[in-house]
């Protein structure tokens, strides 16, 4: 690395905004946060910003460049958590225009197809339905402001968009929505009394109701799985920044995700049959067809097979000695106090913890010692650490002889213990 001019010490380089406040407000101050990173890790990986007086030795100038690269995503991360409060303060607000808009395009609507047939009971009932379902919404919405509005009981203990919650949620509200509307026109009408009760028999109502308590079920069985699995280090999850529409589609490292696709998008056919179903048929439940709820059952098992196959323990596979720099001496040694270390496995980067900050928490246990895993910034990235492989140096406060080696994740996941010898 190019050695900078100034004097040596732990002075922080220069990150840019030191904090994340500024006129443009939250959004903008976590964009400006990000960007300051970036320059400072670039810079680094081009050899450029060290201090003259760490240039001679290549750990201490690793451990400085770690170091200030932990403090600057501290920063990011705080700059994340201000932008992530003001995105829970506003899309409460936002989604009850959607809701309300939602209300008013289906009064459009029921205006529209009214003009050449003329107003009906059951345009009543649609919009008196909706009217009750918008003010069911609102009221959450208010009770929830601070966490989505209604979208918080759709959101997981990740703090990420759940699939099975989503659609479970979808298919009670439109089994909701569908009762809504029957006892409407009921109230309106008592005289179709015969006709609703007969479009509230289990003959049109078992498809409906099959799917609909299925996909509850697999809501709980999701959580459950994931649980437990994650109690007994299975499975690594680390808590998002905040949610987004795209987790129903993808896994945690935001990667697209089979299981969950196919299960929205099985799922979100079937709710726009039923909803078509319901509008043309407005005075019995809609009727699903046992061959669209067969599909609906597959897609949930698919799901629930998804969730249980996902993830796995961190292990460590190997450890060896990393060869030293050309020139160096004692290439062909054994492990010394003062020596770097490399730890081959898989799953030290579980998904979602790709980010700087959660990167600088990965901790090594070598017997007693924890030592923390170093930075390494290169073009776009880092080399270390990496899912596959990680390396840290052997402090000398280890005592010589045999040790376990211990990977601690940032999801807090252990590995198995791998013993290795330690000279003196």
């Amino acid at each position: 690395m190019k050695a900078a001019g100034g004097p040596g010490g732990h002075g922080h380089a220069d990150h840019g905004p030191a904090g994340c406040e500024c006129p443009q407000g939250a959004r903008e101050g976590h964009r400006r946060a990000v960007a300051a990173f970036v320059a400072m890790r670039e810079r680094f990986a081009a050899g450029e910003g060290l201090p003259a007086a760490l240039a001679h030795s290549a750990g201490a100038s690793r451990q400085w460049v770690s170091d200030e690269l932990a403090h600057a995503a501290r920063t990011v991360v705080d700059c994340g958590h201000a932008e992530s409060t003001a995105w829970r303060d506003a899309v409460w607000r936002r989604t009850l225009l959607v809701v309300w808009g939602a209300v008013g395009a289906l009064l459009i609507g029921q205006l529209a197809t009214a003009l050449g047939t003329g107003w009906s009971v059951a345009r009543t009932a649609g919009l008196t339905a909706a009217l009750v379902t918008g003010a069911l919404l609102t009221l959450t919405a208010r009770l929830h402001y601070g966490n989505g509005g209604p979208l918080a009981p759709l959101v997981g203990e990740d703090n990420r968009m759940s699939t099975s919650r989503s659609l479970a949620a979808a298919w009670l509200l439109l089994a909701v929505f569908s009762v809504l509307v029957l006892a409407v026109e009921l109230a309106v009408d008592p005289g179709d009394r015969d006709r609703i009760a007969g479009g509230l028999s289990l003959g049109h109502a078992a498809g409906l109701l099959t799917v609909a308590a299925l996909t509850c079920v697999a809501a709980v069985l999701a959580r459950l799985v994931v649980a437990a699995r994650v109690r007994a280090q299975r499975l690594q999850k680390v808590r998002a920044a905040r949610p987004r529409a795209a987790d129903l589609l993808t896994d945690d490292a935001g990667r697209g995700s089979f299981a969950d696709a196919q299960y929205v998008v099985v799922h979100a056919v079937a709710l726009t049959f039923a909803a078509v179903r319901l509008a043309r048929e407005p005075w019995r439940l809609p009727e699903l067809p046992w061959g669209l709820v067969l599909l609906a059952v597959v897609s949930v098992l698919v799901y629930l097979t998804g969730k249980y196959a996902e993830g796995g323990r961190p292990t460590v596979l190997s450890v060896v000695r990393v060869r030293p720099e050309e020139g160096g001496i004692d290439r062909d040694a054994p492990i010394r106090t003062g020596d770097d270390i490399e730890i081959r496995g898989n799953g030290f980067v579980p998904p979602g913890a790709g980010d700087p900050d959660r990167l600088a928490r990965m901790v090594v246990r070598i017997g007693a010692v924890h030592v923390h895993v170093p930075l390494v910034p290169v073009t776009g990235g880092f080399s270390n650490p990496t899912d596959t492989a990680l390396t840290v140096p052997v402090p000398v406060d280890v005592e010589p002889g045999r040790v376990d080696v211990q990977v601690v994740t940032a999801s807090g996941a252990e590995t198995n213990r791998y013993q290795i010898d330690v000279l003196d």
